[in-house]
């Protein structure tokens, strides 16, 4: 399958940022994923979306959409839609305007382009505020504006650069709920800008995981998370688990002793990592021990609003592991953490 969108060997660079923004990223985009671009502020998100956009030329590469190279294609000749951080409409347009826009600009009649306006104002939700002045809008429904007046003018791609991180939590939720529902109904191909590991994990198929200007890994979600190509990939992701060793016939040895692993793992040396969510944790030492299970003692315990995490000393080991809501453990406590072969990774190092 043809991917919607390809990057080949893209580089950016900057005259006053040393080294490069981008830095050779190849990237491939299926036609209607989402896929979520992750990484620490600086790291080339941004920028990946602009130059995909045409408001950046790369310092190297290829951009092809559909199999076509549009490194040097004007941006209006693009058919790909931005949507900011900060919606961008215009305050002198009605709310229906903002949205016909496009159609107006492409020479059609106000009633037509209001016509086909109408449907994308009503898939956000909008359709009886098309009147109003956009001044009058709260901040969720000005992005919801936003995106309708990108979906109106039917881009092959849309571009999504943190459209959600200045709304509070409330509407963050709502506006996932939007983009879920409008990947229902127009199956877009989305590449997504965001910071935020838990937004990704809701609205995406992928993840592409980005630190110094290079791409680190791009993978489904799940594998993304429990499959980190990298330890750089496993602390962006917020792995807390990370057990120095070194494997030897399908086990890895270390301070938290002998402990079956993938027979994938490389032999030699290797970092044990996992999930703090996917490890089970039950009190006492049990006794016959399940498989994967290791006897712990509880050092400390963080409260974060209904959940709870626990340190836990296994061995000459600090683990984090997540406590179910219906135990309560404390300083102190002996307990047993299970950790099923699955859940378990070993990246080379």
């Amino acid at each position: 399958m043809t991917s919607a969108i390809a990057l080949r060997q893209i580089t950016k660079r900057f005259i006053d940022h040393r080294p490069p923004a981008l830095s050779g990223v190849n990237l491939d985009v299926l036609p209607g994923t989402c896929t979520a671009l992750l990484g620490p502020s600086g790291s080339g998100k941004s920028t990946i979306l602009r130059i995909i956009a045409g408001l950046e030329d790369p310092s190297g590469g290829r951009i092809l959409l559909g199999g076509r190279d549009i490194t040097d294609v004007l941006p209006e000749k693009r058919n790909v839609g931005l949507v900011f951080q900060r919606p961008l409409l215009f305050p002198h347009l009605s709310v229906i305007d903002n949205v016909a826009f496009a159609d107006r600009a492409a020479g059609q009649t106000r009633r037509q382009a209001r016509d086909r306006a109408r449907p994308y104002l009503d898939m956000v939700q909008l359709g009886d505020l098309g009147d109003r002045g956009v001044g009058s809008l709260s901040g969720g429904q000005e992005q919801r504006v936003a995106i309708a007046r990108a979906l109106a003018a039917q881009p092959t791609i849309l571009l999504l650069d943190e459209p959600f991180s200045a709304l509070d939590a409330t509407l963050r939720h709502e506006m996932h709920e939007l983009l879920l529902r409008i990947r229902r109904e127009l199956s877009p191909t989305i590449l997504m800008v965001t910071h935020d590991r838990d937004e990704a994990t809701v609205v995406a198929d992928r993840i592409a995981v980005l630190e110094n200007g290079q791409l680190l890994q791009h993978d489904t979600v799940d594998r993304v998370y429990h499959r980190p190509a990298s330890l750089d990939v496993a602390r962006l992701m917020g792995g807390e688990n990370v057990v120095s060793g070194v494997v030897r016939g399908g086990v890895h040895h270390s301070g938290l002793g002998a402990v079956p692993v993938d027979e994938s793992a490389e032999e030699g040396p290797g970092a044990l990592v996992f999930r703090h969510e996917s490890a089970g944790l039950i009190p006492g030492h049990a006794s016959p021990a399940p498989a994967g299970a290791l006897h712990a003692t509880v050092v400390a315990v963080i409260r974060s609003g209904l959940r709870q995490r626990a340190t836990v000393r296994v061995g000459t080991e600090l683990l984090q592991v997540e406590v179910p809501g219906t135990m309560t453990v404390t300083a102190g406590d002996a307990v047993t953490i299970i950790l099923p072969e699955q859940i378990l990774w070993v990246v080379a190092t």
